[in-house]
């Protein structure tokens, strides 16, 4: 199994926004992103790397997303 990559909150929002989500809301330091009925949630923490499971579930919903 490949190790998942290293990604920032920055990053995160980037490749979400590539695939066509769009920002649903903010509230506090989350960022809220849905396409269709895949609805992600990315906390957004000064430039930290995101927890692997975040990145995880980020991936998992531009997947889901695509299909």
């Amino acid at each position: 199994m490949p190790k998942l990559p290293r990604l920032t909150a920055y990053q995160a929002e980037k490749l979400l926004l590539d695939n066509g989500f769009r920002l649903l809301r903010s509230k506090g330091s989350h960022r809220i992103y849905r396409k269709e009925d895949v609805r992600i949630v990315v906390p957004f923490h000064s430039n930290r790397i995101l927890h692997p499971k975040i990145v995880k579930q980020v991936l998992k919903a531009i997947d889901k997303a695509e299909r």
